[in-house]
């Protein structure tokens, strides 16, 4: 069984902020502006392409470049947050935050906005990662690891934004026009910016290279551009699993080969393939990860299209039915943070998200609403328990000094879950959501979550008290 790494023991006094609000405030701040944009730009979408008279295949890339370019991010920015210091790290994200917002509130066309969600994707990825690393380097300072509810701030902070996202997204478009979008992230940047220079402690002291007193940068500048280069690859070929372009999986082979060849050879990789290899725990974390947001962004999608155009419900109603599962999600996620344990809230989880997907198979245009609200119910509280403990796995798990890495795989996975989920619906349902589109996809997620529950019982390492 794979044991929990423990923390190191630090020298260092115990005075200072500890976990209080100060010092969370802005990571929970810099936290939510990704999962923020990732929802809230759903209502802007329409917006935008009356505006640009372009249509829905061109406005989609404001979505997919989002999601490429954090799913690439999120663990080359927690390798930097590692290596140069996690608050340096928060701070150079915000202000890239703020100059996505500039770009994209002043934006005469589609290309500036592309390149607006591009530098959103890069700098609301510095986030997380570097919240998990400053948290790591305050655990250290007090000798005690960081505590869950801790954790659960900022699974609460992510879950948070992405329900309010759509609600306020329509706020923004009616009273000030989809502009302002993009524009809200300079005030929350600033405030965020602001906030964490004033109560980030500075980063302690990385490690040295030498007699020279200089930082070891360990970046691995090669392993990042194979790593960035084989998930862009595989990303493209995910997006569009209905239309498959066959030989993307030829350079992403070829890139994936030449990217493990290099990572066992050099002395600093990017990702250490021995001791992520000997690390099944944390592993594992990813798969079981990846696979429940596969299964979530289902349902965040997928059961919301059959809403509109199978049911009829306008985007209105369906976000008032959606709003069970985005209350469940957030009541759940602070439950979660109150077991001391994984295995127990991660196999609830999985029991849930196999009554929802069932539960789906049997909709049709006559199912009464209080079934409705159930299904979506079904997938809230799951969302909620997985966000909290799979972060506390990866925190229990991961090598604490790479704990930033470690972190921004986590959300790679997540992604890389999203992104196949988007492809699984439009292969579901072709031209328009249907009946017999969303039992395909039930059906789908039925086996899928069957999966999960084995991994998740199976797996010896979550019987572990964290």
């Amino acid at each position: 069984m794979t044991e929990p790494p423990q923390e190191a023991q630090s020298p260092a006094p115990v005075s200072g902020p500890g976990f209080g609000a100060r010092l969370t405030a802005p990571l929970l701040m810099g936290s939510l502006l990704n999962p923020l944009n990732t929802t809230m730009i759903s209502t802007a979408l329409v917006g935008i392409g009356h505006s640009f008279g372009i249509g829905v295949a061109d406005t989609a890339w404001l979505i997919s470049v989002l999601y490429l370019a954090s799913a690439v991010a999120q663990p080359v920015l927690g390798k930097l947050a590692d290596t140069l210091g996690p608050r340096r790290v928060f701070l150079a994200g915000l202000v890239v935050v703020i100059a996505s917002g500039l770009v994209g509130a002043l934006a005469q066309g589609l290309g500036a906005l592309i390149v607006s969600r591009l530098l959103l994707g890069v700098g609301s990825s510095a986030a997380y990662p570097a919240a998990m690393a400053v948290l790591r380097d305050e655990s250290r300072r007090l000798v005690r690891p960081t505590p869950r509810p801790v954790l659960a701030r900022l699974s609460f902070a992510a879950l948070g934004s992405a329900a309010v996202g759509p609600a306020l997204g329509g706020l923004l478009v009616t009273f000030v026009g989809w502009r302002g979008i993009f524009a809200v992230n300079v005030p929350i940047a600033l405030i965020a910016l602001a906030a964490a220079l004033l109560w980030i402690p500075a980063d302690p002291p990385r490690e040295l290279a030498g007699g020279d007193g200089t930082p070891r940068l360990s970046l691995d500048p090669l392993g990042i551009c194979l790593f960035s280069g084989a998930l862009t690859v595989l990303v493209f070929f995910l997006l569009d699993l209905a239309h498959p372009q066959w030989w993307l999986l030829a350079p992403f082979a070829g890139l994936t080969a030449v990217l493990v060849r290099w990572q066992l050879r050099t002395s600093q990789p990017f990702i250490d393939i021995r001791l992520l290899a000997g690390n099944g725990a944390l592993l594992r974390t990813y798969i079981r990860h990846g696979l429940s947001y596969l299964l979530i962004y289902c349902v965040m999608y997928g059961y919301t299209q059959w809403l509109e155009e199978a049911r009829g419900f306008s985007p209105g109603h369906t976000g008032l039915l959606m709003l069970p599962m985005s209350l469940t999600a957030l009541v759940c996620s602070l439950l979660g943070a109150r077991t001391k344990g994984l295995r127990a809230p991660l196999t609830v989880a999985c029991v849930l998200l196999t009554a929802g997907a069932a539960v789906l198979v049997f909709l049709s245009h006559d199912t009464p609403l209080a079934v409705l609200l159930l299904a979506g119910a079904c997938f809230g509280a799951p969302q909620g328990l997985i966000g909290t403990s799979n972060q506390a796995a990866v925190q229990a798990y991961a090598p604490p000094e790479s704990i930033g890495a470690a972190a921004g795989l986590q959300r790679t996975a997540q992604y890389i879950g999203a992104i196949t989920a988007s492809s699984l619906i439009a292969l579901a349902y072709a031209d328009t959501a249907s009946d017999a589109g969303l039992h395909l996809m039930a059906g789908v997620a039925v086996v899928l979550a069957v999966l999960l529950a084995v991994l998740t019982l199976t797996d010896r390492a979550l019987r572990a008290r964290t």
